[in-house]
Order: structure tokens, then sequence, then C-alpha cells
């Protein structure tokens, strides 16, 4: 049985970082990578930009190179999903029936796609996109799809609906809810966005529930609750992820919609920890709730949580939150949790195609959506961490610096 002093279960983003900041802070022992995909660790986010459009090829969406791994003498443990972990004898077990021993476990182990829940959701043409064989297999079909239906108007269904409208498609968005983005974002942005896309051509049904997907061996359309059928060539659901922490459940450690952690990343087992999207953690950003964030920043940090105290240096984490999204000519950058917001400020004019939305509660900014406006994503975090009372009008002044605002606040 192979044993590794550091064992990291899931190769994205967060377990890749946890193992390369193990080295960067000097850490000698044996760490092992363990992943179920058989690639070298990658980045997610392109995944539904640059390369479903095919403007970045695989190699240029690596997080390293396999010399990387090599040299730091990082084993990677491809092709693994671990099915069963044993906290007494510190031991995992993969599908492949291999046990694996650890001193310390580091779960990162991400998080697979929440599936529709109705008849036709195995139908062939019915694609996530969480990993680059999703991808794979979408851009294989697409040269004889001609009417893709996008379930989910999330950051994953938009960034896809605006990829394949852009690759020439007939792109149907279906919503659940009242707007698009709506668990994220103000009803301003959503207005923004759906006006967007609908004037690229993109069709967008909100408050539409999914009835089943039509079809015989192959999707060929999306029947809504209301009796619409929208024909379809393929469909991507895009609704969201169910943390993978069951292993961690059935073995008794601490958790429910992901596995609880403190601030520096530990379960409620010493030898355990978890961090990236399976992680819920009360973050000072949400008021002390308890969330799971589902970032490249968050995975990161958390990485890094770990890492320093495993090499014997306690700095708990409080990152402050950030994500970008990219939809046609269209960078949106967020800053901060827009969670419990009261307030919302416009600063800048969404027909100029570059503005900001600002979040408040109780007088105080929580969060800043950017469309196109880099400075004020760069100068908002501050205004963010300050947590002081601002004033309204100044904020919504484009011609006042958002860095002087930040000054003040904190002078």
């Amino acid at each position: 049985m192979r044993h590794f002093e550091v064992l990291i279960v899931g190769a994205g983003h967060a377990g890749a970082q946890a193992a390369a900041a193990l080295r960067q802070r000097g850490f000698s022992g044996t760490i092992g990578l363990l992943g179920d995909e058989h690639e070298l660790p990658y980045e997610r986010p392109p995944l539904s930009k640059d390369y479903l459009s095919g403007d970045k090829p695989f190699e240029r969406i690596l997080i390293r190179p396999a010399a990387f791994w090599a040299d730091r003498k990082i084993e990677l443990l491809p092709g693994c999903r671990v099915t069963d972990v044993d906290p007494e004898k510190r031991q995992v077990l993969a599908v492949n029936g291999v046990t694996t021993g650890y001193g310390r476990l580091i779960w990162a182990a991400g998080g697979s796609p929440r599936h529709l829940d109705c008849p036709g959701y195995e139908l062939a043409g019915v694609h996530a996109v969480r990993n680059r064989s999703d991808v794979d297999r979408m851009m294989a079909e697409l040269p004889d799809v001609r009417r893709v239906v996008v379930i989910g108007g999330g950051y994953i269904g938009l960034e896809a609906a605006a990829v394949l409208n852009k690759l020439g498609r007939q792109v149907t968005v279906v919503e659940a809810q009242d707007r698009v983005l709506a668990r994220v974002a103000g009803e301003a942005l959503s207005r923004f966005y759906e006006a967007e896309h609908r004037a690229h051509g993109v069709d967008i049904h909100l408050s539409a529930q999914v009835d089943c997907l039509e079809g015989e061996a192959k999707v060929t359309g999306v029947r809504l609750a209301d009796g619409t059928t929208l024909p379809a060539d393929m469909a991507i659901v895009g609704i969201g992820i169910i943390p993978s922490v069951e292993p961690l459940l059935a073995a008794g450690i601490r958790g429910g919609n992901g596995i609880l952690v403190d601030s520096f990343c530990r379960t409620s087992d010493e030898a355990i920890f978890a961090i990236g999207d399976c992680a819920a953690h009360a973050n000072v950003y949400a008021d002390g709730a308890i969330i799971r964030l589902e970032s490249v920043q968050n995975a990161n940090d958390q990485a890094m949580t770990v890492a320093k105290y495993i090499t014997g240096t306690e700095e708990p984490y409080d990152a402050v939150p950030w994500f970008w999204s990219d939809q046609y000519d269209l960078r949106l950058q967020t800053v901060g949790l827009s969670i419990g917001h009261d307030e919302q400020i416009m600063r800048g004019d969404p027909a100029s195609r570059s503005f900001s939305l600002i979040y408040l509660r109780t007088g105080r900014v929580i969060a800043l959506d950017c469309v196109n406006a880099a400075k004020d994503y760069v100068q908002g975090k501050a205004l963010v961490t300050s947590r002081r009372v601002m004033e309204k009008a100044a904020l919504a002044d484009p011609a006042q610096s958002l860095k002087d605002l930040a000054l003040a606040a904190t002078g």
C-alpha cells in the first residue's frame, strides 16, 4: 500500500495549488495528488469560454506543465476516484480498488454537475460543462448542431450561450428564476445581461420550468411546464453542482452541503482538511454565514491557508471573494458578496457598456459588480474591506475615484 505524508484528493485548482504551495513553503515530505480524470491539472473556468470557443488549446489551460510536478516530486495519481475514507486507519479507497494511506488528507474533490430531475436527462446530446471530456463531447457534436437549448441562466449557462451564439448556433436560454444571474447579482445587472443576450439573438425564457427532454436516443427538444416545446439538437445543463463529499460524510466527518471547516480549513478530524468548492466555511464577507464559494480565488486562497498551517504558520482564511465572467465583449468582475444587500447604486451608464453596480448593507459597501470597469474593480476591494459607511452620491459619481473614497474611509 502506498503512503503519502500529505495526500490530496482532487486535482483541480484547489488541490493543485495546495501541492504547489506546500513545496513553495519548503515542505519536504511525500505528496500525492489524486484526481479522477486522466489529465494533468488544468483550469476549469476557460472550459465554458476560451476552450469551448476553440480560442485556447488544452495545453494553454494547464495549471502547470508535466515537468513542474515531476521536478517538485509531487506524485500525480490520475484516474482515481475515492469511494471510501477510513479516518482511523488514515486510508482512502479508490474505485479501482487501490488503497492509499496518508498522514494528512486534503479533500479538494470539488463537485459534480447537478442533473435535471426529469425524463430524458440521459439522452445523447445532453451535456454539462464541468470537465474537459464534457466540452470535448460537445465540440465533437457541434458540426451537426444548429439549435441549442441552455438550461440555467447562471455564469456557466450564459458563458456557454455567448460562445455558441458566436459560433453561429441558434441559442435559447431557459431559467427557472424570474431573471438570469438571480443567485449572484442584483436585478439591474440581470436585466443588462438579458438585454445583451437578446440583442445578439439569444432567446431567453424566464420563470420557466423544464417538464422533460424529448427524443428517442438523442435529444430533439426541451418541453416546458407550460407545454411549450423548444426544438434542440443539443441541450446544455448548467444548474449548479453537488459537492463531492459523500465519502467524508459516510466516514463521520461533519458536514452536509459541503464539509464544515474552521478558519484554517480543518474538518472535525484533525488529520483532514477540506478546501475549494466542497468546503463550507463561515465567511466574514457573508456576515459570518456558512457558505461554499465556487471560485478560483477561494480554491487558491484556502489551499494556501492549509499549506501555511501544515508548514507551521497559522493564518486564518479571510480573503475577499472575487469572481469574473466573460460574455461577448463584456468582462464582468465581481469583488465581495452581495448576499443580504439592502441597496444598490449604479455607477456609470449601462448604455456605455462600462459601469459598476455597488451593493450596500446598512450603508456599507459589501460588493461591486464591474462591467468593463477594471479600475472600479481593483479600487473597489478597499471599499469592501473598510466596512465604513460611504457617501452614496460620491459612490455613484464616476468622476470620483474609488481609490480616493477608500483612502478617505480608512484615513
